[in-house]
């Protein structure tokens, strides 16, 4: 189902549960604080299907598909394991690749394409590297380094599980529109 009027903008992801929404968020701060650095307007998050255009008349249809994905597919446990880059502009949590969250991250992708034409060119040439952003703009070479040294520095691991997906939607800032139950 092609959208001919796009009006808005959403993404699906996995938003972990405090307290590491709270760690993630003092990150964050830190980074900018410190290095001057930015991230989207969004809540820290694991982007399943990067942002899409989507014609807020159709949005029953997406949800309709995404409560459906929910019920068919399991809570996901999520293992946080350090920090990565990807040099010279994103700095992030390190979220581990298991079979489970590669699976549903696929099938997911795979099914919106399927069903609505929903897909990201630049996601299908490059592999899935799950992670939680905690930089990502206005980063000079210096400051990468720089902050990319500091984070290096510090351990962060953690295990949670997610129990639901997230369509989050766009209005002057990234914003929960809708949250899908996923099985336990």
């Amino acid at each position: 189902m092609a959208q001919e009027s796009v009006k808005a903008r959403f993404f699906i992801a996995l938003l972990p549960p405090e307290p590491i929404q709270s760690i993630a968020a003092r990150l964050i701060q830190d980074l900018s604080q410190r290095y001057h650095t930015r991230t989207a307007k969004a809540p820290p998050h694991i982007t399943l299907q990067p942002p899409f255009g989507w014609a807020p008349t159709a949005l029953p249809d997406l949800t309709d598909y995404l409560t459906s994905f929910a019920n068919n597919h399991p809570a996901i446990p999520i293992e946080l394991a350090g920090f990565g880059a990807f040099a010279p502009r994103v700095l992030y949590i390190h979220v581990a690749q298991t079979t489970q969250l590669m699976h549903q991250q696929a099938a997911l992708m795979h099914g919106l394409e399927e069903h609505f034409g929903i897909c990201d060119p630049h996601a299908q040439q490059r592999s899935f590297t799950p992670h939680l952003t905690l930089a990502s703009r206005h980063l000079t070479p210096q400051s990468f380094r720089q902050a990319w040294e500091d984070l290096q520095s510090q351990s962060l691991k953690a295990n949670f599980v997610v129990n639901q997906l997230t369509l989050l939607r766009y209005e002057q800032h990234w914003q929960v529109q809708s949250e899908f139950q996923l099985q336990p």
